[in-house]
């Protein structure tokens, strides 16, 4: 592979992360790096995120447009249209944004409901990620939504008729969630029209109310085997809908609505993570690299503003970790991964005799150099990244 494109780097994607970290409301289940909004003014934080664009262009001098940008957070739905606008001039300003690239904004049903649609195309977003979480009122209450299940559905058609690309997160393998009524729920999500859907098992991290909640044995978590029987369910209707999945947990009517911020990630493309708490991995030099920004917003802004530093906490990653990255966030997709990636980072071959035991089982399929896992398999895949992994 002496004349190969490198095994890692923009040429996979180049995208920009902006992580939003307010919310309105913060749900028991969240671990993400996030604050009660209140009555913050967002203006510094935001000069301070554009600062931060600004800052890695010295630091990354062959990166060219970006393919994509993601308001991920908490909530960065509650940024105005020119605040959003204020972050993709400075992206643009830096890097360029490329024709035709794609913008997503996270929000939350009623920030939908209440938001200038049109303001938010005309700033430059493309596409919607709705937080549902579901479509039945008393499992809304259970996970601390300020949203009823009327107003999801209203998000998600008017949100439609804007933006052509628009996802829905729905939250399943809640306790006590039968398949029936899972199955129930997620045939009323598709009939809203969709064409993505992000859908994840509940977790109870350990520092949530809903993980402390757990360790008092005041909420049981779903048993390993009847998640995964939900899980089994939700490829099996998906796929008759027309959503099958393109990943462990996302699934889309057809390429064109894949999200392609996380085939980034997924691909082993670059992306600057901006924002308190935003992660990124860079290629500079033939070397990867991991950033980590201040995770309070406070201490984000101080160290933009006095150090401008455009990385972070961004230390290089040593080639075996960068090769089990490759395999593991590779093995998530269902196009899979080229193995040979894996081992020129590494160094090391991929056991090809543990690969045919996971291939008789039926749980992946390797042609040439390619290895994807099945349905099924990405039931397993962290079980079977281990396995594997350099």
């Amino acid at each position: 592979m002496t004349n190969a494109p490198a095994p890692f780097g923009p040429h996979f994607g180049f995208g920009l992360y902006v992580h939003w970290p307010y919310c309105a409301r913060i749900c028991p289940y969240c671990d993400f790096n996030v604050y009660a909004a209140k009555d913050r003014d967002s203006g510094p934080l935001v000069e301070a995120i554009a600062a931060d664009i600004h800052a890695h262009r010295p630091r990354m001098p062959q990166h060219g447009g970006l393919d994509t940008v993601y308001f991920g957070g908490g909530t960065p739905a509650l940024l105005r249209p020119d605040e959003l606008g204020t972050i993709l001039l400075a992206a643009s300003e830096t890097f360029g944004i490329k024709r035709g690239a794609e913008i997503t904004l996270e929000a939350n049903p009623n920030d939908v409901l209440r938001a200038d649609l049109l303001g938010l195309q005309r700033a430059g977003v493309t596409r919607l990620s709705i937080g549902v979480q579901s479509l039945r009122d008393s499992s809304l209450a259970f996970l601390g939504r300020d949203h009823d299940a009327v107003s999801a559905a209203e998000a998600v058609k008017r949100a439609l008729k804007v933006f052509p690309s628009v996802s829905i997160d729905l939250i399943y393998a809640r306790p006590g969630q039968s398949p029936a009524s899972w199955e129930g729920e997620l045939k009323d999500a598709l009939a809203l029209g969709a064409p993505h859907l992000s859908l994840y098992e509940l977790t109870f991290e350990a520092k949530t109310p809903f993980g402390l909640a757990a360790a008092r044995g005041d909420i049981s978590p779903m048993g390993d085997d009847a998640q995964a029987d939900l899980y089994e369910l939700t490829q099996s209707v998906t796929a008759a809908a027309g959503l099958p999945a393109y990943e462990v947990s996302n699934h889309a009517a057809s390429p064109a609505h894949q999200s392609r911020h996380n085939l980034t990630y997924w691909r082993g493309g670059d992306w600057i993570g901006v924002g308190p708490g935003a992660h990124g991995r860079i290629s500079v030099g033939g070397g990867r690299y991991a950033s980590e920004a201040e995770r309070r917003p406070e201490a984000y802004i101080a160290n933009v503003q006095a150090l401008q530093s455009g990385w972070g906490d961004a230390s290089r990653l040593e080639p075996l970790e960068v090769a089990r990255e490759l395999l593991a966030m590779g093995l998530r997709a269902g196009e899979g991964v080229d193995l040979r990636r894996v081992e020129v980072v590494s160094g090391v071959p991929v056991p090809r005799d543990k690969i045919a035991v996971f291939a008789d089982k039926g749980w992946a399929v390797l042609e040439g150099a390619e290895l994807r896992l099945t349905p099924s398999g990405r039931l397993l895949a962290d079980a079977i990244t281990a396995a594997l992994s350099p």
